[in-house]
């Protein structure tokens, strides 16, 4: 997938969905980013499973924010989605979460303390890519 970034009042802005939280490769590629939008609809499932693991993951192998809302709930079709939205910060930490139903999850953005972690934890520059 070709990655889609979008400016905003807040700076850039990198947009994905659920699905792409399984290719860690496009979210490097927007780690130069301060924030990553991955909204959700993990069946319950998988999302029980894997859906904070990879949000977690994003956030911390890229140093950036991940905002992830997800659809949980019981479905007209039967199918049942996991939901628990989240905002994560770029060490990792969930700031704010809804683990089911309807509503809202907040949280600041940062640039300078996401400013430090990368300074002081220079990975992303350390990077050596395969020949």
């Amino acid at each position: 997938a070709k990655p889609v970034v979008v400016e905003t009042p807040f700076g850039r802005l990198g947009l994905s969905i659920c699905y792409d939280l399984r290719f860690p490769e496009l979210y490097r590629s927007m780690s130069d980013l301060s924030a990553i939008v991955a909204p959700s609809a993990f069946t319950e499932t998988t999302g029980r499973a894997h859906w904070e693991v990879l949000v977690r993951a994003r956030a911390l192998e890229n140093l950036a924010y991940v905002i992830a809302p997800a659809q949980g709930g019981y479905h007209l079709s039967g199918r049942e989605t996991h939901g628990d939205s989240m905002i994560v910060d770029p060490w990792g930490v969930v700031l704010d979460r809804l683990p089911r139903g309807s509503g809202v999850v907040v949280a600041n953005i940062n640039p300078t303390y996401q400013a430090g972690l990368r300074k002081n934890l220079p990975a992303l520059n350390h990077r050596v890519l395969p020949a």
